[in-house]
C-alpha cells in the first residue's frame, strides 16, 4: 500500500510546472521586504501603544 502512494505521489510531481531560479529569488526577495515592512509596522505600534499605556498609567 505505500508503495502505491509512492508512485502516485511521484506521478503527481512529474506534473508540477516549478518555477525558474530567477523567479524565486524575486520572490524570496519580495517576501522578505514584505516581512521586514509588517514587522517594522507592528514594532512600531506595539512602541506607540506601551509609550500611551505607561503615560496614562503613571498619571
Amino acid at each position: 500500500m505505500p508503495s502505491v502512494f509512492i508512485e502516485e505521489t511521484w506521478d503527481e510531481l512529474k506534473k508540477v510546472t516549478w518555477p525558474k531560479r530567477d523567479e524565486v529569488i524575486r520572490l524570496t526577495f519580495a517576501v522578505i521586504v514584505i516581512s521586514v515592512l509588517v514587522g517594522a509596522y507592528i514594532g512600531s505600534l506595539d512602541f506607540v501603544y506601551t509609550k500611551l499605556l505607561t503615560l496614562l498609567i503613571n498619571k
